[in-house]
């Protein structure tokens, strides 16, 4: 028997799911919750899980951030983000923080049940759209160019001398904007300037 939380603040979403996964064989919602909150309220002694299906956007605590208190509580259980973020930035942060699996919510229940099943013998389960996000990132073409940019960086360049602002380049590259920032920053280090317009410069006279 798999026991199964699920964490979802839409209702027809979470009833769908639990009603869903409840009609399976070996499977049995304990916990179905709107937040992260929610879900932490329950008694710790009278609840165990093997496997925790949350949402990233959730009211109040995020998803992400309710991966460390799950882990902390049911360190046993493994957690999968059913979420419809499917940009590299909260791909990452998830894994990061702890999550095993990461599946899209336009994933069919019968994909859900069969990963969740999946996880429990230690696969990874991924949508395709996320594990293509994940085999891009280290794919061998991100390596770094003579004077160090690496590849994400001269998507960032690019943008620069495309006119984009930092909130443009964001959405371009399916990142934050704090990463941009961070990217840029790299790229100043790496190429010994100290403005935008240094970098702009560097890029049209083919220095780059």
């Amino acid at each position: 028997m798999i026991l199964t939380a699920i964490i979802e603040d839409v209702s027809v979403i979470r009833e769908s799911i639990t009603q869903y996964l409840n009609n399976q064989e070996d499977f049995k919602v304990l916990a179905s919750c709107t937040s992260v909150e929610e879900f932490m309220a329950l008694p710790e002694e009278e609840y165990t899980f093997d496997v925790i299906l949350t949402d990233i956007g959730l009211p109040g605590m995020s998803g992400i951030e309710g991966i460390r208190l799950f882990k902390e509580r049911y360190p046993r259980a493994e957690i999968i983000m059913l979420t419809v973020f499917q940009d590299a930035e909260h791909i990452f942060k998830s894994l990061c923080a702890g999550a095993t699996g990461y599946l899209l919510k336009s994933t069919p229940l019968s994909l859900v049940r069969d990963s969740i099943i999946n996880i429990t013998k230690g696969e990874v389960p991924m949508s395709k759209a996320v594990a293509r996000k994940v085999l891009e990132y280290f794919n061998p073409k991100n390596v770094e160019s003579e004077n160090g940019i690496t590849q994400k960086e001269m998507q960032v360049i690019q943008s620069l001398v495309e006119g984009l602002s930092y909130k443009l380049i964001a959405d371009r590259l399916d990142i934050g904007i704090e990463t941009v920032r961070y990217h840029i920053k790299n790229i100043y280090r790496k190429l010994h300037v100290n403005s935008k317009a240094q970098v702009i410069r560097l890029a049209s006279q083919g220095k780059i």
